[in-house]
């Protein structure tokens, strides 16, 4: 028999203000039941915290209940999942292993909305979460399962070597994972971000350059950019980057903003620049990710709070203020 679980959730009403519910929801055969330990808080939760549904999305738990068609899982492992909970399986993006581009994909925001990682419980299919290696802790792997996967699949799917300069503008929640992943790939990381408050950090997470940007309004580095990954919360002076890019350089927009992109277009043209959207990585890179991690010790810099109305409304209140260091992360 089908196990069912009544489980408390937390929502953002109209106005924005968090409010605890209850929902309930019967493991089917291939779906998973996780006791939420630990959830990541992430720029994209404060895009949907007046939209009334359950939020997060970075959630980390221990296996409960499996259904009767699974064969990945097992009860009592520790598991974690991101924005997308289930693809078609069928289109050509997902037959080629780009199923985060499935047009009938089911993500967080959209789908689901009764359920989410800032919880108790999660029913999710057992083919869209990921097991978390034994030496992340819970806490450290929450904000790796979007944050993380998303720098990380950037410059893993798109050529970066570690012969290679990279750029990251700002040190947050994704530019300060950013910053270990490509230094631990070898990298040569060149850092940016508005004033010298955070050098030291930059260093400390890896950084070989540090440049600060308020008011200037040329930048001079020691060789020009490969890559750039724009990571703040804002979109920044393109004509302030586009000058150090290399020719034929790549630029990975990271940032969730609503509005328009505005281009130098001669400088990107003159110099055979690339854009590239990029949004979470597949379950393939995402396992890579997750196994990079561990080995290499990447260290999400988290503020943890506790999984109720109060702590999850001073956690996003952080968030939005700009005052977090780097992740929040509420834990059960």
């Amino acid at each position: 028999m089908a196990a069912t679980k009544k489980f408390t959730v937390f929502k953002g009403d109209n106005n924005g203000k968090i409010v605890e519910a209850t929902t309930e929801r019967t493991v089917g055969p291939d779906e998973v039941l996780i006791r939420i330990t630990h959830s990541g808080l992430c720029g994209t939760d404060s895009h949907f915290r007046k939209a009334g549904i359950v939020l997060g999305h970075e959630g980390v738990g221990v296996v409960e209940a499996v259904g009767s068609s699974c064969t990945e899982r097992k009860v009592g492992e520790i598991v974690g999942w991101g924005y997308i909970h289930q693809t078609c399986k069928s289109c050509h993006q997902c037959l080629s292993g780009n199923e985060i581009f499935c047009r009938n994909a089911q993500v967080y925001g959209f789908n689901n909305t009764d359920q989410g990682s800032l919880g108790t419980y999660a029913v999710w299919k057992e083919a869209y979460i990921f097991a978390i290696p034994k030496s992340l802790s819970p806490a450290n792997a929450a904000p790796l399962m979007c944050g993380g996967a998303t720098v990380f699949g950037a410059v893993y799917n798109h050529g970066v070597k570690a012969t290679h300069t990279v750029g990251v503008v700002g040190i947050g929640g994704l530019g300060h994972l950013a910053i270990q992943f490509l230094s631990k790939m070898g990298c040569r990381v060149v850092v940016f971000s508005s004033t010298e408050d955070k050098r030291a950090e930059a260093i400390r997470l890896g950084a070989s350059e540090f440049y600060p940007t308020k008011g200037v309004k040329e930048l001079k580095v020691s060789r020009p950019l490969d890559y750039l990954l724009v990571t703040t919360s804002y979109l920044p002076d393109w004509s302030l980057y586009l000058d150090i890019m290399e020719k034929q350089g790549t630029v990975f927009p990271l940032t969730i903003a609503n509005g328009f992109m505005e281009i130098p277009y001669d400088t990107f043209l003159q110099n055979g620049l690339t854009l590239v959207g990029s949004i979470i990585a597949t379950r393939w890179v995402h396992n890579e990710m997750l196994e990079f991690a561990a080995r290499h010790n990447i260290q999400a810099k988290i503020e943890e709070f506790p999984m109720s109305v109060d702590g999850i409304t001073e956690a996003f209140d952080r968030l939005e203020n700009g005052k977090l260091r780097y992740r929040a992360v509420l834990k059960n």
